[in-house]
């Protein structure tokens, strides 16, 4: 059974989720999510023999929240990381993300290679720092309309997501799915000038097989009682994190690496992300193949839970 409790770490208190003994795995969730989106791992991870950890990062779910904007940069988040580590008694533990949660579990693995036996990273591939703040490149790429750009307006997407939360959740983690034909050949996310995020993104009649009514009322539950300015707070920090990760300019992940995403993940057809995908294994020293899922959207572990859990298992299961 899944048990909760609260742990404090870096100067705030974490809610964690978690099952099982043995290793530490930790699963870091990404926006606009939380720890259930880790929901078909736990009992699968913790069967295997390892103790399975998924917190609400900073700024969601029962966690705490932060005022202050730049309390979310990279180095805060992966400051987090290596505290909960520590925190439950390891020195080590594999670390695994999903979207946002996958560049916190590559930074940790980066920064801190010490304390990470291995990593992982669904949807969002291994960081390699470009030459220019990356608002400021996508606004000049896409003219503003990139939906970076729109989060990174204090209380713009916060109105429009907490108009209708459940609304608003149903339909984004409809739209990013593999289920949505739009997605077949992924677009980029762009907001409609002078309009909203979701205003491109259709009501779905019914839930695709892999998300149900209730999951979409734990998801609405946390974030209709702690809102949307925590997450988009990571976003706000997206130039400040460049600026702040310049000692690691041109470093490498040199951990064990895994990379998962699926064929129709928007993130996958962001400018660059296509060749880099392609050649993480000449990139990176110590990365398998990636596996890309067919057919899979933005939410990996969701959508393939099989998969992804047969991959996680024999991932971490060799590095024992």
């Amino acid at each position: 059974m899944v048990e909760h409790r609260a742990v404090d770490v870096n100067g705030v208190r974490l809610h964690i989720a978690e099952e099982g003994e043995g290793p530490l795995v930790v699963l870091l969730h990404g926006f606009p999510e939380c720890w259930y989106s880790w929901r078909h791992q736990f009992g699968p991870l913790a069967a295997r023999g390892f103790h399975v950890v998924a917190p609400d990062q900073r700024g969601y779910g029962r966690s705490e929240r932060p005022e202050a904007v730049d309390a979310y940069t990279i180095l805060h988040l992966v400051g987090d990381v290596v505290g909960l580590i520590h925190a439950l008694g390891e020195e080590r533990a594999f670390v695994v993300g999903h979207d946002w949660g996958a560049p916190v579990a590559w930074h940790t693995a980066l920064l801190r290679p010490d304390v990470v036996r291995g990593v992982a990273g669904l949807s969002v591939p291994p960081p390699f720092r470009g030459g220019s703040r990356p608002l400021e490149a996508m606004n000049k790429l896409f003219d503003g309309q990139f939906y970076w750009n729109y989060f990174e307006k204090p209380g713009v997407a916060e109105a429009e997501f907490e108009r209708d939360v459940r609304t608003s959740l149903r339909r984004f983690l409809y739209a990013a799915s593999g289920d949505n034909p739009a997605n077949v050949t992924p677009p980029q996310p762009l907001v409609p000038r002078g309009g909203g995020f979701l205003e491109r993104m259709p009501e779905p009649e019914t839930l695709p097989s892999w998300l149900t009514e209730a999951d979409v009322d734990v998801f609405a539950e946390e974030y209709a009682a702690n809102g949307f300015t925590g997450g988009l707070n990571w976003y706000r920090n997206l130039d400040r994190n460049w600026e702040l990760t310049a000692p690691w300019a041109g470093a490498t992940v040199q951990r064990p690496a895994l990379y998962i995403a699926g064929d129709r993940d928007l993130v996958t057809a962001f400018p660059g992300t296509p060749e880099l995908v392609e050649n993480l294994p000449r990139l990176l020293p110590d990365i398998r193949e990636p596996l890309i899922l067919p057919g899979c959207g933005h939410w990996t572990q969701q959508e393939r839970p099989d998969e992804v859990n047969a991959a996680l298992l024999g991932f971490l299961d060799e590095l024992l």
